[in-house]
Parts: C-alpha cells; sequence; structure tokens
C-alpha cells in the first residue's frame, strides 16, 4: 500500500502509467472491448467502471496538451452525433480532474480499434455501459510536477 493513490490502481497499472511517454496513448476499455486482441500491453481492473478508472488515471497523468484531441472516444454506431450518458461522465471527469481539460472527441468504431491496437497500453474494466471506451493521450509531466530538474 502506498498513501496519496487512488486505489483502483493497481501496481500494474502505475508501472504502464509510469512507462509511459509524452504521445503514448492508453485505452480505458468496457468488458465488451476486445481488449485481448488488441492490446500491446493489458491490465485489467474487473470490477471497475470505465469512469472511475478514468478518474484515478487522469489524477496522475497528464493530457497532452500538444494536440486537438487528447481524449477520444468510440463512436455511436449509426447515431455518431449521440453522446451516451457514459461519454458524458467522462467528459464531466475530464473537467474537474484532469490539469487541461480539453473536449472529447468522437472518433468512427473502426478508427477506434485502429488507435487502440496502436496504444501503449489497454485497461480493461467491468464496465457495462455499452461505449464505455475512451483514449487518453498521455502529455509532457514538466519539472514542477515533481519531474527530474
Amino acid at each position: 500500500m502506498l498513501r496519496g493513490l487512488d486505489p483502483l490502481l493497481s501496481p500494474d497499472l502505475l508501472h504502464m502509467l509510469a512507462a509511459m511517454g509524452h504521445g503514448d496513448d492508453l485505452v480505458i476499455a468496457d468488458a465488451n472491448f476486445p481488449a485481448e486482441s488488441c492490446a500491446r500491453r493489458l491490465v485489467r481492473l474487473d470490477g471497475v467502471t470505465a469512469t472511475g478508472a478514468l478518474n484515478a488515471v487522469l489524477g496522475l497523468l497528464p493530457l497532452d496538451t500538444f494536440v486537438d484531441d487528447p481524449a477520444r472516444v468510440m463512436g455511436v454506431v449509426g447515431d455518431p452525433e449521440a453522446v451516451p450518458p457514459v461519454v458524458a461522465e467522462f467528459q464531466t471527469i475530464i473537467d474537474q480532474v484532469a490539469d487541461a481539460p480539453a473536449p472529447i472527441r468522437a472518433v468512427d468504431r473502426f478508427d477506434f480499434y485502429d488507435v487502440a491496437r496502436a496504444a501503449f497500453g489497454v485497461v480493461l474494466t467491468g464496465e457495462t455501459r455499452l461505449y464505455g471506451n475512451i483514449i487518453v493521450k498521455k502529455g509532457v509531466v514538466a519539472p514542477s510536477d515533481g519531474g527530474a530538474q
């Protein structure tokens, strides 16, 4: 156990987050996501919601400020303008927790899978709400954030 960390941040997830570099993508996926076939690196958080995982991750991981879309979700098939409740909750978490809040951008399902296959890692949650998947791009940890001087 460590102090000051969200208990949802398992040792494997902490290792993955620490190993990521600026510009690396992290997928937080729902229970329906084909994580085993997509992931280069996989961490399981069974029984945890995707929104809970995102909240815990954004407490440590800065969003990339050098891109227009540091947070992407899978668009609803047949209705790309729809915003499922879980996606609205993702946006609320980003607005409240991220050090550099940004609007979420929806991408086509198959484009989402392509990005997921190239992502640094996938966090497979127990999320049961449909479209409970998000990709976040890691930003720079500045020296004033505890990095080396």
